[in-house]
Parts: structure tokens; C-alpha cells; sequence
């Protein structure tokens, strides 16, 4: 970013050495937009010299954001009331767009007349850079979690991408199996190709195997012309089956077949095609149950489940919710041009209070409902579905308090998990001593495991 060189100047008020030392970005224009002072701050932020930008408009030395019909110093002037801390960015001399933090007021002069206005900038690339870098560490391709069960998820992803071999992703509904094998298709050597879903759950068996693996014109009735399936549409790329378990034990065979040799032939066709893909199949089935009880081949999931990625339901990891909320409420404003600020606190520990059996699905449904009635301001209890809102008085109650105290009861219980129930070993993960993790253990009403992890049992305190 270009940068004044202006020499230093001593300023001729206390007023104006204040000014001159403060990091943040300052100017003040008259009541034709012309700016009549511009402290040095504004001139490292803007990289625009204090002699050029006097006497010009703030528009032709900012080029903001907020510049024209949004220009947060023309409201305040309009209505007489400031703004603070409202996000926009400007455009330095380098033509690089730099986020700042505007706050503006009216400017008097000593009788009390208006006689302009004050703005005052703050470079916030410092602050974005660190957003940046820690919303890395919580996602890996499109998919965003803080949770520490996901994280061994996320860290196992790249090897699972660059293997060749079929994945199984296990899950509820709901919690991203298709975007978890977007993302492996993503991170892989095929991404390239094309990636082709295929619902088998969704389609009669016959219609299924026709759409798996094409037909020849003739094939049977109906069938005029050739017509390739999805195998051939996803070749030199992915090809994702979802919900397996629920293919017939006929289609099971040709699957397996198709898994094991690699080809394939068309209805109607004696001429064997070649499977170039790379095939995610996925379930929120018990496979293993299903095999004992002779509805799935155990061959074929022997050959499914070479690679294994097993998503964990929302409930479980109740720390991502408002993660989620919030990129729900980020993406219905960048579709429907809207700046609606987020969820407001006692909303997201409502949010946070249920069990969702639908998952992220559900969640991103509940979202986007309330996202319609909610304005210009924060979702609120008020614009939360009733099936939500609807579990007594108690949730109207709801605070701040109670989204830390769940968060503070998942964070323990996935902490316990993780050290197979070792207390100690749990409360150090934490950074808190064990006094304290027993003490917040028993405000939270938590029942610890019957096993603490040790060889040698302890007193339960």
C-alpha cells in the first residue's frame, strides 16, 4: 500500500497534536462534501498525501463502500445522529481494498451552526487477516466446524482424498454427507472431473440400475435411443451413491461386480465399459446391522467400506450451531442483498437448547424462515419457528448465560469422551484445574461416566 511521505508537522493545538498521534483515520469536510482537514493516520490508511486530498470531495479520495446513498457521514448530517462502528471498505491509491470501521459526527462550529462533519476511520486488514486465519483452522474445503469430534474429520480428509479407494460416509440425515464427499472430490487428484450424485433411496430399482449404468436403444420398451448412465456422465471423476442401504440385493451384485472389475456393460449391450471414476457411497444406515440381518451383502460392504468418514449428529456437537447459524444468515444475505446482523443471544440459545433430529438441514431450514420475518435487526425468539419456541415459558426465558453454559457442558463431555472419562486428563485439555472442572461439572448438572479412564479407580467427587 502506497504510503504519505509527507515530512512530520507540528501541529498548533493540543487538539491537533491529539489528532496527529491517534492511529485512527480522521476528516472533516464542509457542507459542500469538501474536505478540510486529514489528520496522518488518514494519509498511511488511504496512502493518499494530506495535500491531495484537501479541497477535493471525500468521495474522489475514498471511493468507499458506504460512498453515495449509503455515505454513513451524509446520514448523520440528515438526521443529526452518529454513527459508530459501522463496517465498509475503501479503495487506497494502489487500487487495494482495505476494511475499515467508520464512526462519524456533526461538526459546529463555536455559535453551535452546522458547518460540516467529522469521520473517523479504523484499518481493520489486521483484524481480518486474524478472521481469516482462525476460520481456517474450523474448515477444510466447504465445510465449517469447531467441534473436536469434526476436527479428527477434517484432519483425515486430505488422505482420504488422495487415496483411489471407495469411501463410506456414515450419517445421520442431515449432517453433510454429500458436502463431505463434495469436499473429498474437492481435495483430490480428480477434482477436475466432474462429480455426479445419485440418490439411490430415491428411484425404483429398475429405474435405478437403467440410470446407474445406461441403456441401448431397444433395450426394452420405450428405450428409442441410447442413453448413457451415470457412471459413463461421471468418468475421469466422482460419482457419489448416496443412501446404499437401500439398494436391492439384485442391484447389490452388479454394484459389487462393477467395484471389484471396474466395468460394466449397459442394458441391452454386450460391450463391456470401463468404470474410470472414483466412487463415495453413503448411508445413515447401520451397514454392520444390515449385514447380520441379510439385507446387505456383506461382499460388497467389505468393498464399500474401505475408506470410512463418520459424521457426528448436531447434538453432539452443539459448539458449531452458532458457527452454522451464522453462515446461514451470511449466505441468505449475500442471495437476497439483505444485512441482517446475525441471531441475537437468547434466539441462539434457544437454537442451541434443541436436539436437531434433522441436523444441519433442519437447523439451515430454521435459519432461513426466520431470516424472512426478521427485518433489518437480529433473529430473534420472536422469529423462530413454533415447534422451537414452543417448549414452555422456560424458553422465553432464555439468556446469554444459558448458550455458555451449554457450550461449557459439550466442551466437558467431549473432553471426557475423547480421554475415555480420565477427569484429570480432561480438566488439563481444558486449562483448568480439577477442583474447578468438578465444580463446574456439579453447577452443570452433568453426570460424569461410571469409568474415569485410569487403571485405578478414583472416588467419584
Amino acid at each position: 500500500m502506497a504510503r504519505s511521505k509527507d515530512r512530520p508537522r507540528q501541529a498548533g493545538t493540543p487538539t491537533e497534536a491529539i489528532l496527529e498521534s491517534i492511529s485512527d483515520g480522521v476528516f472533516t469536510v464542509d457542507l459542500e462534501w469538501r474536505i478540510t482537514s486529514f489528520n496522518r493516520a488518514a494519509e498511511q490508511i488511504t496512502g493518499v498525501a494530506r495535500r491531495d486530498a484537501l479541497g477535493r470531495t471525500c468521495a474522489d479520495v475514498f471511493r468507499s463502500s458506504m460512498c453515495g446513498e449509503h455515505c454513513a457521514l451524509r446520514h448523520t448530517l440528515a438526521s443529526g445522529r452518529p454513527i459508530i462502528g459501522k463496517s465498509a471498505y475503501i479503495v487506497d491509491a494502489d487500487g487495494e481494498r482495505i476494511p475499515i470501521s467508520v464512526s462519524t459526527a456533526v461538526l459546529r462550529d463555536g455559535e453551535g451552526r452546522v458547518v460540516g462533519g467529522a469521520e473517523t476511520f479504523r484499518d481493520l486488514s489486521e483484524v481480518e487477516a486474524l478472521r481469516d486465519e482462525l476460520a481456517g483452522r474450523f474448515r477444510v474445503g466447504d465445510l465449517s466446524s469447531r467441534s473436536p469430534l469434526m476436527q479428527r474429520v477434517f484432519e483425515a480428509l486430505p488422505a482420504v482424498a488422495a487415496s483411489p479407494g471407495t469411501v463410506l460416509v456414515l450419517g445421520e440425515t442431515g449432517t453433510g454427507k454429500e458436502l463431505v464427499a463434495r469436499t473429498i472430490h474437492a481435495l483430490g487428484p480428480r477434482s477436475a472431473g466432474p462429480f455426479v450424485a445419485v440418490n439411490c433411496g430415491a428411484l425404483p430399482d429398475t429405474l435405478l440400475e437403467s440410470e446407474l449404468f445406461g441403456y441401448k436403444a431397444g433395450a426394452f420398451t420405450g428405450a428409442q435411443r441410447d442413453k448413457p448412465g451415470r457412471f459413463a456422465a461421471a468418468r475421469g471423476g466422482t460419482l457419489f451413491l448416496d443412501e446404499i442401504g437401500e439398494i436391492s440385493p439384485a442391484l447389490q451384485v452388479r454394484l459389487l461386480r462393477v467395484l471389484q472389475e471396474r466395468t460394466y456393460e449397459p442394458l441391452g449391450s454386450n460391450r463391456t465399459e470401463s468404470a474410470d471414476v472414483r466412487v463415495i457411497v453413503a448411508t445413515n444406515r447401520d451397514l454392520e446391522q444390515e449385514v447380520r440381518q441379510g439385507r446387505f451383502r456383506e461382499d460388497l460392504y467389505y468393498r464399500v467400506n474401505v475408506l470410512r468418514v463418520e459424521l457426528h449428529p448436531l447434538r453432539r456437537r452443539r459448539e458449531d450451531i452458532p458457527l452454522l447459524a451464522g453462515e446461514f444468515v451470511a449466505r441468505c444475505n449475500r442471495l437476497q442483498h439483505r444485512a441482517v446482523p446475525g441471531v441475537a443471544p437468547e434466539a441462539l440459545s434457544l437454537l442451541m437448547a434443541h436436539d436437531w433430529p434433522g441436523n444441519i438441514r433442519e437447523l439451515g431450514n430454521v435459519v432461513e424462515r426466520a431470516f424472512v420475518s426478521c427485518g433489518d435487526r437480529p433473529i430473534g425468539i420472536a422469529d423462530l419457528p413454533g415447534e422451537l419456541t414452543a417448549r414452555g415459558a422456560a424458553a422465553a426465558g432464555l439468556g446469554v448465560r444459558t448458550a455458555h453454559e451449554i457450550l461449557d457442558a459439550e466442551a466437558i463431555r467431549a473432553a471426557l469422551e475423547r480421554h475415555g472419562g480420565n477427569r484429570l486428563a480432561a480438566a488439563q485439555e481444558l486449562g483448568i484445574h480439577k477442583t474447578t472442572f468438578f465444580r463446574r461439572v456439579r453447577k452443570l448438572g452433568l453426570e460424569l461416566p461410571a469409568r474415569d479412564g485410569r487403571r485405578r479407580r478414583e472416588p467419584v467427587e
